[in-house]
């Protein structure tokens, strides 16, 4: 049997939705930080926090990974994709562009903390189910893994060490 290949068209199609989903999770989750500048250097950070000026460009090649590693699989999976790897992933969009309104606009670290653990569990099922179907999309989520480990650890900080604003 002839593996799936998709016509370039449809290649090029999906590759601008998956981007497009991707971009506006994005967009969703900056509008929410828009403000965030000012509320995030009030808080006591540690010393490995990083600056503000890093999250933009860290998020923009994240949100391309994980467009571009969505894609892959949609390539070797088809459509099929959708009724479990890719459903998981249009699923935890969502979940990703929430926690900048719960930390940044609802200034709730005990919810913020719930969801960015709940999205670090998501990424890593997404990695362990993407690994055997497209193992080159799963490696793609990978620095997503690590930057939202650390953003889970950095939250979980911030929540803890500052009580009366979070």
């Amino acid at each position: 049997m002839q593996p799936w290949r998709p016509p370039a068209w449809a290649q090029a199609g999906v590759l601008g939705l998956s981007l497009a989903l991707a971009y506006v999770t994005a967009a969703v989750g900056a509008m929410a930080s828009i403000d965030a500048g000012a509320f995030y250097t009030s808080l006591q950070r540690p010393s490995w926090a990083p600056p503000p000026w890093l999250f933009g460009p860290a998020w923009t090649l994240l949100y391309t990974l994980m467009a571009i590693a969505a894609w892959l699989l949609w390539r070797r999976m088809g459509w099929r994709a959708l009724r479990g790897p890719l459903l998981l992933y249009l699923i935890h969009l969502p979940v990703n562009g929430a926690w900048s309104w719960v930390f940044f606009v609802g200034q709730n670290g005990a919810w913020a903390t719930v969801n960015i653990l709940v999205l670090l569990a998501m990424i890593m099922a997404l990695v362990a189910w993407w690994w055997n179907r497209q193992r080159l999309a799963a490696l793609l989520l990978l620095p997503y893994v690590a930057w939202v480990g650390f953003a889970s650890a950095l939250c979980i900080h911030l929540w803890r060490g500052n009580p009366g604003l979070l």
